[in-house]
């Protein structure tokens, strides 16, 4: 019986050591390895030219005056501005090091910071915001065919249900 307690005691101690929340410190020095905040700012460059192709997407071949193109070219950089200042990396930071608590060990993370201080993890880090543009471009093309079925099953819908009364 003490041998089945001694190896319950040391398992359980063994996992608290190995399961460590991870430490504030080192997840900071993981956010900056992977620079997170300078991906966050991609991203909403990211996010401001494709709002922007897919407000002209949606009104294509219509003519618009000089003024309603001022307007429409205006709202992705108003929309941006306010998820800048609502995510900034400042407001941001303390929700990413909660998450990354909750969500990794302190094993988890040295292995992660090891991985991107190594040159496969540098390159990563360096080549990821150009993966994400050309993933969005590649979306983008696929997302308005798309759309077009999907709208076009809604419309079938709305007349299906009116027909139904």
């Amino acid at each position: 019986m003490r041998q089945i307690i001694a190896l319950f005691a040391c398992f359980t101690f063994s996992c608290a050591a190995h399961c460590a929340p991870p430490s504030e410190a080192s997840i900071h020095t993981l956010l900056a390895v992977t620079k997170t905040d300078t991906v966050m700012d991609t991203l909403f460059v990211n996010m401001e030219q494709s709002m922007r192709q897919s407000m002209m997407a949606a009104i294509p071949g219509e003519k618009l005056s000089a003024q309603q193109m001022r307007i429409l070219d205006a709202a992705p950089a108003k929309f941006i501005q306010v998820m800048r200042e609502e995510m900034n990396w400042p407001r941001m930071r303390p929700i990413y090091i909660q998450i990354y608590q909750e969500s990794f060990t302190q094993e988890e993370i040295n292995g992660l910071i090891a991985f991107y201080q190594s040159p496969a993890g540098e390159a990563f880090v360096r080549k990821m915001p150009v993966v994400m543009e050309k993933s969005m471009s590649i979306m983008q093309v696929r997302m308005a065919p798309m759309m077009e079925k999907m709208k076009a099953i809604m419309a079938q819908s709305i007349a299906e249900a009116k027909a139904a009364k």
